[in-house]
């Protein structure tokens, strides 16, 4: 991949994440509620969720959910269903002191949220397929390019959602209001389910 290539999918790579999504938003209210480090750990849930992506593109198998309504069906309306239930809980949780320490259980459940919110929406896998081949060189081995674009699409997500926790992070020092708390549990609640509702309405991408 030369570099005019790789500055070329930098540029893509900076306007997905900049992007709002299920995502940015788990992101943001993780580092509301919890700080930044618990946020970060979220946030390589999401980006382990993106390596199995580009390991799915790369397979092939983005191409059936790209050609295959059943297939893309199948896992929209799964991931549709999980923001869905994350924003119904979201909603109904109830206002409590924010708590900077987390069990170590509570952060595999976080690794977990972030891996299930990328994992299940299959836009994003085929967004990726329908991206990453116009930057590869089938001419040039395959492995050391999808690498590069596993690694430049990561550190641009892991930085940008980062930013946004981090400052969430520094928001949620001044919400210990219950209202205020209700408040934010309510609008990312009300974000998970106007995804979740947009992911099972929308059409397989052609």
């Amino acid at each position: 991949m030369s570099l005019t290539v790789w500055l070329g999918f930098l540029v893509a790579a900076i306007l997905i994440a900049v992007t709002p999504g299920p995502g940015m938003a788990a992101s943001v209210s993780t580092g509301l509620r919890h700080g930044y480090r618990s946020a970060l750990t979220l946030i390589l849930g999401l980006q382990t969720a993106f390596a199995i992506h580009l390991a799915i593109v790369a397979v092939g198998f983005g191409t059936l959910l790209a050609t295959s309504e059943t297939a893309f069906n199948l896992v929209k309306f799964c991931g549709a269903a999980y923001l869905v239930w994350l924003g119904v809980q979201k909603w109904r949780e109830r206002p409590a002191a924010i708590d900077l320490r987390v069990e170590p259980g509570g952060r595999r459940g976080l690794f977990l949220q972030g891996l299930l919110v990328n994992l299940s929406n299959p836009k994003a896998i085929v967004f990726i397929a329908a991206l990453v081949p116009q930057f590869v060189d089938p001419a040039a081995a395959q492995a050391p390019q999808y690498l590069l674009i596993a690694l430049t699409l990561c550190l641009v997500d892991i930085l940008t959602m980062s930013a946004c926790a981090l400052a969430a992070s520094r928001l949620g020092r001044w919400l210990h209001d219950p209202q205020a708390m209700q408040l934010q549990n309510r609008l990312f609640g009300g974000v998970f389910v106007a995804a979740g509702t947009a992911l099972a309405l929308s059409a397989r991408p052609h």
